[in-house]
């Protein structure tokens, strides 16, 4: 869903390719194999071939390079189209120029769920060490009520491949410090909307790619490609095309990347999904017709982050915000880059 756009649907539980998920507004953070390679093997570190023609690091460049505070240099090939290592003064907001902050009440997104977003640096702040930081908090008594919390999105809405291209976007995150015992609730994204949402083509036909979500402190990660028409058609909405649960060991408690490669150089057109380096998951523009895949995916988008409290996703596996839930949860965002090569 997309504050003062068009909504999306809660998710439902799914079998189907993209397994469990929910079609939440949108959003994103990222370094995927390609991202990860030009900048690894810059630094001489070896790299392996992956599924898709993307080359993917090797355990050993995936940990020297999530060592590594500043945005890393392009991959071989790739050119920096944009990047934010969010360098602001401790207890700063949002760099306007750059970012703005989506606000309201969590139930105009469509997705269920409790928060209130808002622009204050009680939620949405600069640590003063080269961090974002969305935090979420809580007052009152009951668990059900009374949260704030942060959705930020770029003001530019050109990030995407050109025909005969590739577009890496990838950022360094830390998933909320909480577990499924005080997590319940906790939802948070690093994603994408189709910049055509912006001048009134309607959700999900203008496309949606969700890069990280993790719900109730699962320590894992989906990735979705949300398009077509809702509720049902081709990519099965409000559910998505996605990945389904993928674990994620060790994301709430330290910065890992997670990325997406849009490919166009290929045929047929693919998005590839990358954690820590790594593809776990991919989408050919085969799975739907040309037109669907087209309108969703072949333009430039707007990045997201937002950090989401409740709602139909978290729902799904076990629940909102309960009595054991933390207030005070943050989601740490290092950087985001985007990398494009050239078709």
């Amino acid at each position: 869903m997309h504050l003062g756009q068009t909504p999306e649907q809660e998710r439902i539980p799914s079998q189907g390719s993209g397994g469990t998920h929910r079609s939440r507004r949108s959003r994103a953070r990222i370094t995927l194999a390609a991202l990860a390679v030009g900048a690894l093997a810059a630094a001489g570190l070896g790299v392996i071939a992956a599924p898709g023609g993307a080359a993917t690091p090797t355990a050993a460049a995936v940990k020297a390079a999530a060592a590594q505070s500043e945005v890393p240099a392009p991959p071989a090939g790739f050119t920096t189209t944009w990047s934010d290592d969010f360098n602001g003064a401790s207890g700063t907001g949002l760099e306007t120029g750059t970012w703005k902050y989506d606000t309201g009440p969590g139930s105009s997104f469509g997705t269920g769920e409790i928060e209130t977003m808002t622009d204050s640096t009680a939620n949405v702040f600069h640590d003063g060490n080269g961090h974002l930081v969305l935090r979420a908090n809580h007052t009152g008594g009951d668990p059900a009520a009374g949260w704030t919390s942060g959705r930020v999105e770029t003001q530019a809405a050109t990030f995407g491949a050109p025909a005969g291209g590739v577009v890496e976007m990838v950022s360094s995150i830390q998933q909320p410090d909480v577990s499924t015992a005080n997590g319940a609730g906790y939802w948070p994204a690093f994603w994408m909307l189709g910049s055509t949402l912006r001048t009134g083509t309607t959700w999900p036909t203008s496309g949606e790619v969700d890069i990280m979500e993790d719900i109730n402190g699962r320590s894992s990660v989906f990735g979705t490609l949300h398009c077509g028409t809702n509720p049902g058609g081709p990519c099965n909405e409000s559910t998505g095309i996605g990945s389904g649960e993928h674990a994620c060991a060790g994301c709430q408690s330290g910065y890992h990347t997670y990325a997406v490669q849009i490919d166009r150089s290929v045929s047929p057109e693919q998005i590839r999904y990358y954690l820590d380096g790594k593809q776990y998951f991919s989408i050919d523009s085969t799975k739907v017709d040309a037109a669907t895949w087209s309108s969703a995916v072949d333009h430039p988008f707007f990045i997201i982050y937002d950090l989401a409290m409740g709602g139909g996703f978290p729902n799904a596996f076990g629940g909102g915000p309960n009595a054991a839930t933390v207030s005070g949860g943050r989601m740490n965002v290092d950087y985001v880059a985007v990398y494009n090569k050239a078709p």
